[in-house]
């Protein structure tokens, strides 16, 4: 039975909005197929606002993997601002997708995408706009299957009244496994309802299921243990890797926005994981092994997606792009190709040990040379030791003297406040790097016009991660760290003017770290927030840290808990912690072991160019770290007066 577009409804709000234009779809390269040819349907979201939510990689590329397959229709539905809510509650106009504007509660499933766990109020948002029960219990088999993914899935424990399922890693695969079995149940006719469907889900061991699990609870707030509360029910859940990433050449058809985005580019994942092994990076740590996307193969998705697009940029994404084994040919193979077409590259921030001139000239031939950034994270040589970012201060100067040398003006620096053992000197040292920094980019560049940003986050705790166990600072003694490192680089007549600081203060930062190491306890707290009003917590100018620690004090103290327990707690060896049964494939002895060599400022190598360390992932997945070179070339390249341009 075909499902009717809600768009007239909602064609009559559109002019009372802020940006109508992000709710109408019809993007280049969007799908619409038709709804009574297919028979398993899904609502995929990335849980913000459109201008965020429509570059996010990895639900463009589920969108493609699952339009792809016959008889299965992906759209999407992205977060609405305040403005149109209200009016959608008021005129009772559903949460719809853009691409057909169809109803969400009329899909299969409902997929979310959690990069950050700050977007969990914009997912009750949508569950009641949509008229879909905001806890799982009280659905029927009419209902989607409200499903997590994303970095935050790994730990999905705080919102598991609200999911019925999570999945966790890479996703390709899983949404089409998933679908089949979806699939096949439907054809039977729906037996068992919707306890059964999720049953089959679970049984496979790598869909996780809340509902199907208890958790026990000690006297004194910890966890007892988790287990499953039926038999066939796995103990553990594992995460899914897709090991051959030119086997997944997605996106190939990038969609193209219609309002202004976040990213005005078009991205390829160049590789995905990381072995680096800097001990606050949870996404490094969850997405091991290393798998890079071979020479040729990104030379064709490049060449596919832009003219798919027409984009003037090519972002190379991954989460240390310049550890590609090729990506000196990478840089030089795509900026050859496109040097008429002025189609400017892109790294995230660059690795100072990665960073090469030849290379920076590259990416920025045929594009504006705009400024470089680098992460040195740890102000002081020992943190850098603490958290395993293996860079020297000699090797940050060397660098940017390299780049202002050459032209470059502007370096932005990045750094993490909070960190464990930081004591204030730590902090402090930052602006002492700031100041070198400049001090040589004028001595190399003989200008005194040149910038340097610093730029600070707070220290996050993160599951999966060898500080998983470390007590997070408190917002007040973050604020009071970063007020004295801004007096001192503002006290400084010499270096100070060239010296941009910009930083949050720390109290998003214990909102974020209470959902990040949480359990099953906050799904009230963060209940309570949403009908509080609480929406956009990841935009500073809706966010309420008030609002958040109100409701906490209102719903934890049931319970036994508060939220310094959750934060700035230091967890032991011992402790169970609420996703150890959330297989990331890493050893959970050797994370610790990692977290003990924190404590003594000892650092470990890249397990790429070195022998195993025994981290678990490799023989846990079955899989292998997968690296260069290939020893190809970017071929074939644009033709220039009848013959080949040399690569």
């Amino acid at each position: 039975m075909s499902v009717e577009s809600v768009f007239p409804q909602l064609e009559a709000l559109l002019p009372h909005v802020q940006k109508p234009i992000q709710y109408v779809g019809g993007e280049l390269n969007s799908t619409v197929k038709e709804w009574d040819a297919c028979d398993v349907r899904w609502a995929l979201m990335y849980p913000d606002a459109y201008e965020v939510g429509l570059p996010n990689q990895g639900v463009m590329i589920l969108y493609e993997v699952l339009n792809e397959r016959e008889g299965v229709l992906a759209e999407r539905t992205y977060s609405v601002w305040p403005d149109l809510e209200e009016l959608m509650r008021e005129h009772r106009v559903p949460q719809f997708t853009v691409d057909s504007h169809r109803p969400v509660k009329a899909f299969d499933v409902f997929g979310l995408s959690f990069s950050t766990e700050l977007g969990y109020t914009n997912m009750l948002t949508a569950l009641d706009l949509a008229g879909i029960p905001l806890e799982s219990k009280d659905r029927t088999v009419d209902d989607p299957i409200v499903l997590a993914g994303g970095h935050a899935a790994f730990n999905p424990e705080p919102i598991a009244d609200f999911i019925d399922a999570a999945v966790i890693g890479d996703g390709e695969q899983a949404v089409l496994d998933m679908t089949e079995i979806i699939r096949k149940w439907k054809a039977e006719g729906r037996p068992g309802g919707r306890e059964e469907v999720l049953f089959r889900l679970a049984r496979t061991g790598s869909v996780y299921i809340p509902g199907f699990y208890d958790v026990e609870y000690l006297p004194d707030g910890r966890i007892g243990r988790v287990v499953p509360n039926r038999s066939g029910v796995p103990w553990r859940v594992s995460k899914h890797t897709v090991m051959d990433l030119d086997e997944w050449p997605y996106p190939k058809q990038p969609l193209v926005p219609l309002a202004e985005t976040v990213h005005e580019r078009m991205s390829v994942e160049i590789f995905r994981g990381c072995t680096r092994g800097c001990r606050f990076c949870q996404a490094g740590m969850i997405t091991r092994p290393v798998r890079e996307r071979s020479i040729t193969g990104i030379g064709e998705m490049v060449d596919k997606g832009l003219k798919a697009t027409g984009f003037e940029e090519v972002g190379l994404l991954s989460l240390s792009s310049a550890d590609h084994t090729e990506i000196g040919d990478i840089a030089k193979g795509l900026a050859d190709r496109y040097e008429e077409d002025k189609i400017g590259l892109s790294l995230p921030s660059t690795r100072v040990d990665a960073f090469n001139v030849d290379l920076a000239n590259e990416l920025t031939r045929n594009g504006r040379r705009s400024g470089l950034t680098f992460a040195p994270e740890g102000g002081s040589e020992r943190m850098r030791k603490v958290i395993n970012k293996m860079v020297s201060e000699e090797d940050l100067i060397r660098t940017v003297a390299t780049a202002y040398g050459n032209g470059w003006r502007q370096v932005k620096l990045y750094f993490m406040c909070g960190l464990p053992t930081e004591t204030d000197e730590d902090v402090l040292q930052i602006a002492d790097m700031a100041m070198n920094v400049i001090q040589k980019g004028r001595e190399v560049s003989g200008s005194n016009d040149i910038r340097c940003t610093v730029s600070i986050g707070g220290f996050v705790p993160k599951p999966h991660t060898p500080f998983q166990w470390a007590p997070q600072l408190s917002s007040e003694e973050t604020d009071a760290r970063l007020e004295k490192l801004r007096d001192k680089i503002r006290g400084d007549k010499k270096y100070g003017r060239s010296i941009g600081f910009r930083y949050h203060d720390g109290k998003p930062g214990i909102v974020e770290g209470l959902l990040s190491r949480g359990d099953r306890r906050l799904g009230a707290v963060i209940r309570a927030v949403y009908e509080d009003g609480g929406r956009f917590d990841g935009w500073r100018e809706h966010f309420s840290y008030d609002r958040w620690m109100s409701c906490a004090d209102k719903t934890l103290p049931e319970v036994g808990v508060d939220v310094d327990w959750y934060t700035t707690r230091e967890r032991t060896y011992e402790e169970v912690l609420p996703w150890d049964h959330l297989d990331s494939g890493l050893d959970k002895d050797w994370l610790w072991e990692d977290w003990q060599d924190a404590l003594d400022e000892t650092e470990v190598d890249d397990c790429r160019w070195t022998p195993c360390f025994d981290c678990g992932v490799c023989p846990a997945m079955q899989t292998e770290i997968q690296v260069g070179p290939t020893g190809k070339k970017m071929l074939p390249l644009t033709v220039v007066n009848g013959a080949p341009a040399n690569g």
